[in-house]
């Protein structure tokens, strides 16, 4: 332990140098732009500069690109809050409590709080990357095909505490028909098109950053320019100028939920093919699950919006576990580091100890000065951001529609996915008047083409038999945090316990 430590202290002296602190200041804060950017992902940020560090030495082009891919991450919370939009598809999960909180004129304190909970949640990522590796992905390494599929499965059954008013089955609804849109496109095994109608757009399936956008943002817009919902946005631009609540207070009284997010989003940053969004929708369910007050989620609850960046942001350092150790990507955005590590002559895998024994503690020194440049570039959005929201409703919802279209077109210079917008905006708006939320649909179309590839194969490998499902220890735990997440959304636990208070009250 004392010698790893020892390497990681050399590296992190090795990278401070004013030009690398130069390239790491300037390339986080290009990263929380893009993240700020619906439509622009810490995916595309860091494919977009992968070519343009081709020149630069080793060490400097994974400054570069690891300031991106932090930045990009923490940047798709500022629109999320601001606005309602995430600019990530991992800032999904923050929409729900941060522009609550925004439009009740605590839109400073939701992006400190924001800001603090990923700086935390990085800091875990890679103290458990640095400490745990080993051990985090001998659990890792266990998931096959029965494992991903009850995980997909526990994925959507959290849509039911996504539910506005606590109905869960309003929730379900929303994840099973994300689960459904995620069944449009070539399959995975057959590559059959299923649900196209000779549609060629269609072939890889609903992209999911324009839905995800016309989901959110849409419904924002129309709702903010109602005469139902512009007097509350006029409020909350107006009371922007009040006192600031202190964020260090907070921090301590919810220091339980967020080593419990860093955890959770670690671990699941840590199973490959996961990602950062997974994990910041299981955060936000056992954050709610454990809180005192579960019923203000969703309508402006600080614990929500630190639960959902802590574990993003820990996804960060879980996901860099099986890139490092197996060279296997944990998530959409180092599967382009993958890429990008070896058009610089570095071989993430079981060998990489032995060729390069310092590069783990090097990635690890860098991300740790990553999330120092994310806080203090985040200082000045805090201050600067929230002015946004001074801005007339009438001026800033068409700037929002705009933006919405260039974002879903950026992706793939394609109009069709503009269409696609559009489409789940008056989907997204629809479900709204019945009270449907957004975020299941989201989480559906997330996790549905996980159920469906390893649905499938599991069946393939056992002829048929759902056996695997209840033969592996790891099934059975998951199947048992299933049936204690349908109970509790179902209120069997509080009627449980209410019956049995009332001899006692009789008494």
């Amino acid at each position: 332990m004392l010698e790893s430590f020892m390497i990681f202290f050399q590296e992190f002296i090795k990278i401070i140098t004013p030009v690398n602190v130069g390239l790491l200041l300037g390339s986080t804060m290009l990263g929380i732009l893009i993240g700020a950017m619906p439509g622009l992902s810490a995916t595309m940020g860091v494919a977009l500069l992968t070519g343009l560090t081709y020149t630069m030495e080793m060490d400097m082009a994974v400054v570069v690109l690891m300031g991106i891919y932090v930045g990009a991450i923490y940047g798709g919370s500022i629109t999320a809050v601001l606005i309602g939009i995430p600019g990530t598809g991992s800032a999904a999960a923050t929409v729900l409590d941060g522009n609550p909180m925004a439009r009740q004129g605590r839109a400073k304190l939701a992006l400190s709080a924001a800001t603090m909970a990923s700086f935390v949640g990085t800091i875990v990522g890679l103290l458990l990357l640095a400490g745990i590796t080993g051990q985090l992905m001998k659990i890792a390494l266990k998931f096959t095909a029965p494992e991903y599929l009850l995980m997909a499965i526990f994925g959507v059954l959290i849509c039911g505490s996504l539910a506005s008013q606590g109905h869960a089955i309003k929730g379900w609804i929303g994840g099973v028909f994300g689960l459904i849109l995620s069944c449009v496109g070539m399959e995975i095994m057959y590559a059959y098109p299923r649900f196209c109608f000779g549609n060629v757009s269609l072939y890889n399936g609903i992209p999911m950053v324009p839905a995800m956008i016309g989901l959110f943002g849409i419904p924002c817009v129309l709702n903010t320019l109602s005469a139902r919902k512009q007097e509350g946005a006029d409020a909350a631009a107006a009371e922007l100028s009040g006192a600031d609540e202190k964020i260090m207070p907070i921090l301590l009284r919810n220091k339980v939920n967020i080593v419990r997010s860093g955890l959770i989003g670690t671990f699941i940053g840590a199973i490959p093919g996961v990602g950062e969004d997974v994990a910041a929708w299981i955060s936000y369910d056992f954050a709610k699950k454990s809180s005192k007050q579960p019923e203000t989620f969703g309508k402006g609850n600080i614990e929500g919006v630190l639960a959902a960046e802590c574990a993003n942001n820990a996804a960060i350092g879980g996901a860099m576990i099986p890139l490092l150790t197996l060279a296997v990507p944990g998530s959409a955005g180092t599967a382009v580091l993958l890429g990008a590590f070896r058009l610089h002559g570095v071989n993430p895998g079981p060998m990489l100890s032995f060729n390069n024994p310092t590069f783990v503690y090097y990635v690890v020194a860098v991300l740790v000065l990553c999330a120092v440049c994310m806080r203090v570039c985040a200082l000045a959005a805090c201050h600067v951001a929230p002015k946004i929201l001074k801005t007339p409703v009438h001026i800033l919802m068409p700037i929002v529609c705009v933006l919405c279209c260039i974002g879903s077109y950026a992706l793939n210079i394609n109009v069709f996915d503009v269409k696609i917008m559009l489409f789940f905006g008056l989907v997204g708006y629809l479900f709204d008047r019945v009270q449907i939320p957004a975020a299941p649909i989201v989480l559906g179309l997330i996790l549905g083409s996980l159920a469906d590839e390893y649905g499938r194969r599991m069946l393939k490998a056992s002829s048929g038999s759902l056996l695997p499902l209840v033969s592996r220890p790891i099934c059975i735990v998951l199947l048992l945090c299933i049936l204690l997440t349908i109970l509790h959304q179902l209120g069997v636990f509080s009627r449980l316990s209410a019956l049995c208070a009332k001899p006692k009250m009789k008494k």
